[in-house]
């Protein structure tokens, strides 16, 4: 978090991170597309032929409180392709926030565990502290036929802290 008290202003920094093709992007173009044009920035993407992201994507949204802050929320992407860890590392350094975007089929279970495995290595690796920084699980593709159901997402809740 960047807290500038003489300009009053406060800036986070929340990654979206996940498995290739999970719905990350997909995530930050709904955002774009509902917030109002006043509150959000520029969506910055890399158009590829297959709707990978290549680095990252970026989608700023501004607001103030009614004390008189102004917030910028800065929500990037990361690339899935596991070739991409470099990148991931590198877009997740100075993470306020971490909304990890899963695939709810359960053939994409082992590829979630991976990827979340690596999220944590790459906390590790940014002195994140994995009991600090905050961090959601979003189960996309619900529409799918081999989705998890409510109830066993609701049973994966509570093995874990996540």
């Amino acid at each position: 978090m960047q807290l500038n008290h003489a300009q009053r202003e406060l800036t986070l920094k929340i990654v979206y991170y996940g498995p290739g093709l999970s719905g990350k992007t997909t995530n930050l173009r709904h955002l774009h597309a509902r917030a109002s044009a006043e509150i959000r920035g520029r969506l910055l993407t890399v158009e590829t032929h297959d709707d990978r992201t290549l680095f990252f994507d970026l989608l700023p949204v501004f607001f103030s409180t009614s004390s008189g802050f102004k917030v910028k929320v800065k929500l990037f992407t990361v690339p899935g392709q596991v070739i991409h860890n470099a990148t991931r590392r590198i877009v997740l350094q100075g993470a306020d926030g971490v909304a990890f975007i899963a695939d709810s089929r359960r053939t994409a279970t082992a590829e979630n565990n991976t990827y979340w495995r690596n999220l944590q290595e790459n906390m590790k690796e940014n002195n994140l502290d994995v009991d600090q920084v905050p961090v959601v699980i979003q189960f996309n593709k619900r529409d799918l036929p081999d989705a998890r159901t409510e109830a066993e997402i609701e049973a994966a809740r509570r093995r874990g802290g996540e």
